[in-house]
């Protein structure tokens, strides 16, 4: 396989044909008029994406010496189903109406109670119906992993990682939560949240698995290269996603327009913002944000204020800084050449403008 496999449509393919035979196999026990709403949920969320952190996982096994076979697909493909609990999950704290072009779960699922015209909330019965959905996905995703295929050896080197990674995602939700609440928008918060809820989950843990699954045990060198690469690549990403968050095309980003801003995220955008902010702005960016029905013209204004503020030149900054750090590390780490391209060439995509 060339280099070019690690964002190509043969890969997604790949991944795609893993997680389809997987919910495959649970349509006997989720069967019925009454689940199979939460089927068809499920399939659908499942549908598209880069499939950037199966991605990151493959190629952390191939990088320590592991083979080409089917089953490191499978282990790989089940973060998807990871990545999908998390996102339906945070739709419903953040109120999102939309995800990837489409309806996020919770709304689906008000509107299957209001089309039905069934008794109770269907706002209350749309969120309850997406938790349990995000909880069902979180379920699939540990069985997906332990049921691979891959030998028991190369499974429990990395099962303490694996647990740590969806312990962290969970303390990341809630942080995200207690953010909001406390009104904060200090960088270091900003970054700490970004790391566990985003950052560590979506780059630095799912190649730690790769590595570990084929090597066995921990070496030194991959934890050198999970945090010099992993972690820098992940934090350039959640920055990224930050930027697309307020200025990203609808189109590419799959929500709409200023959606970060309505939802009131303490980004590291948002807090640079502030920390460089007149109090006029400051001010201007505290009745705005969060502000559920912002117009447009309260979009462009705080827009603005991240622009002159400077908050958007320098995440620009840093997102290239943390990449060219990463890949300076990766030129050093001791893993296979075809590996080490592809790495490279996933940094490169994870952090690129989209807008």
């Amino acid at each position: 396989m060339t280099t070019s496999f690690a964002l190509s449509d043969a890969f997604r393919s790949e991944v795609d044909q893993r997680l389809r035979a997987f919910v495959d196999r649970q349509r006997p026990l989720v069967s019925g008029p009454e689940l199979s709403p939460l089927l068809v949920a499920a399939e659908d969320f499942l549908a598209g994406g880069k499939r950037l952190r199966p991605a990151f996982c493959y190629w952390g096994w191939r990088g320590a010496g592991g083979g080409e076979e089917a089953a490191i697909f499978t282990a790989a493909a089940s973060l998807e189903l990871l990545q999908a609990s998390a996102l339906i999950h945070d739709d419903v704290m953040d109120a999102s109406d939309m995800r990837r072009g489409r309806p996020s779960a919770h709304r689906r699922f008000q509107s299957l109670h209001e089309d039905s015209a069934w008794q109770g909330s269907a706002e209350q019965f749309g969120e309850g119906a997406a938790v349990l959905l995000g909880s069902l996905l979180l379920v699939w995703s540990g069985e997906m992993w332990r049921t691979s295929g891959l030998p028991a050896e190369a499974l429990a080197a990395a099962e303490p990682v694996h647990d740590l990674m969806r312990t962290e995602l969970m303390c990341g939700q809630y942080l995200d939560l207690l953010e909001q609440a406390h009104g904060r928008s200090t960088f270091d918060s900003a970054l700490r949240v970004a790391l566990h809820k985003s950052g560590k989950y979506s780059v630095e843990q799912p190649l730690r698995l790769g590595l570990l699954m084929a090597a066995r045990a921990p070496e030194p060198w991959i934890d050198r290269l999970c945090v010099d690469y992993g972690q820098k690549v992940g934090i350039a990403f959640q920055l990224r996603d930050d930027v697309l968050g307020v200025f990203g095309d609808p189109a590419e980003t799959g929500k709409p327009a200023g959606d970060d801003l309505r939802e009131g995220k303490r980004t590291m955008l948002i807090a640079r913002t502030l920390s460089e902010a007149t109090p006029e702005q400051a001010a201007d960016v505290r009745l705005l944000l969060g502000d559920a029905k912002l117009e447009q013209d309260g979009v462009e204004r705080l827009r603005a204020i991240i622009e002159d503020t400077g908050a958007l030149a320098a995440s620009e900054e840093m997102i290239k800084r943390y990449l060219d750090d990463a890949l300076t590390s990766l030129e050093r780490a001791p893993i296979t050449g075809e590996a080490r391209e592809a790495l490279h060439e996933l940094a490169v995509a994870a952090t690129a403008r989209r807008s």
